[in-house]
C-alpha cells in the first residue's frame, strides 16, 4: 500500500465510524483465520467456519475499498 493510501486508511479511520469498524472486524477475522490455519487438520464444522471467516473478511475488505474509492473522489 503507498504512503498516500496509508494517510487516507489512517484518515478515514479516525473520522469514518464505519470504515473503523470495517477494519478493527477485519483484523479479528484475520486473527481467527490465522488461527484456524495453525491447525493441521480442520474437522468439517472447522472448514465451514474457515470458509464463513474468508468471506466475511473479503466482504468487509470489499466495503472498504468502496469507502476509499469514494474518499478518493
Amino acid at each position: 500500500m503507498e504512503v498516500m493510501d496509508q494517510d487516507m486508511v489512517q484518515q478515514l479511520f479516525d473520522d469514518n465510524a464505519r470504515f473503523r469498524m470495517l477494519y478493527e472486524e477485519h483484523l479479528l477475522l484475520e486473527k481467527e483465520l490465522q488461527h484456524l490455519d495453525e491447525k493441521s487438520h480442520l474437522t468439517p464444522e472447522e472448514e465451514v467456519e474457515r470458509k464463513k471467516v474468508q468471506k466475511l473478511k473479503l466482504a468487509g475488505k470489499d466495503e472498504m475499498e468502496r469507502i476509499l474509492k469514494a474518499y478518493r473522489q
